[in-house]
């Protein structure tokens, strides 16, 4: 079982995240006059991201990107971490300051994304080169610290109000969830990249198979709430 999980990683991994994009593109319809649409247009985002991402296993002397092989651009190290790491926690920013109602949450959101957009350019422009080769740990705490605070506020505003009454019903719930219990398994991880760099392959191995059940948990949970729940009036 574990080396199936390992030798078919990147294959599941892209499973999962096709999945919960085609559910939303099939249910878009649904979802079309809410907040929600947003979220798929980030699901197929993440889908066309990740499968150009998939260019550094062929950069290699028998690859079609072989003349890539020796240049700044043989690892994704620049890609991950603007489509992700970056742009994905200034999505969700903008997507929870859309669906919460508290006039001060929302503020809170929009500055500390305007704050982690301006630090991220500058530390990426102060530590170019290593910016191609490795990640930055300091980039995805800041990162989780933002989806934890959309998380929490979101959970705050339920407790306080009727529709924790139907909270499984919503499928903004399932998103908090499902993105809080992501970035609290991987962000201690990137503390541990030293033995990834070093080639300590017992702890490659076991981040590999957390990297794929948290991914694997993540999209199945937006793909079975896309399909559960049923669409929220907007707050606007």
């Amino acid at each position: 079982m574990e080396d199936f999980l390992l030798k078919n990683y990147v294959l599941l991994t892209h499973l999962v995240e096709v999945m919960a994009a085609l559910t939303g593109v099939f249910l878009y319809k649904k979802y079309n006059k809410t907040e929600v649409k947003y979220f798929i247009w980030f699901l197929v985002y993440l889908t066309i991201c990740e499968f150009i991402g998939i260019y550094k296993y062929y950069v290699h002397s028998e690859g079609f990107l072989s003349f890539l092989e020796g240049t700044i651009f043989k690892t994704n190290h620049w890609w991950s971490t603007s489509f992700w790491k970056v742009g994905a926690i200034l999505f969700f920013a903008f997507y929870y300051s859309k669906i919460l109602k508290t006039k001060l949450f929302k503020t809170i959101i929009k500055t500390s994304a305007y704050a982690f957009l301006i630090f991220s350019v500058i530390y990426i422009a102060l530590n170019w080169n290593a910016f191609f080769y490795q990640f930055f740990p300091i980039l995805s705490v800041l990162g989780a610290f933002i989806i934890f605070l959309c998380s929490v506020f979101y959970f705050i505003e339920v407790l306080q109000s009727d529709s924790i009454l139907v909270f499984y019903k919503s499928i903004n719930f399932y998103i908090s969830f499902a993105i809080f219990i992501w970035w609290l398994i991987i962000t201690p991880l990137v503390f541990y990249d030293l033995y990834h760099s070093s080639g300590d392959w017992n702890f490659i191995f076991l981040k590999w198979q957390i990297y794929l059940f948290a991914n694997i948990f993540m999209y199945s949970t937006f793909t079975f709430a896309l399909i559960y729940c049923k669409p929220e009036r907007n707050n606007d």
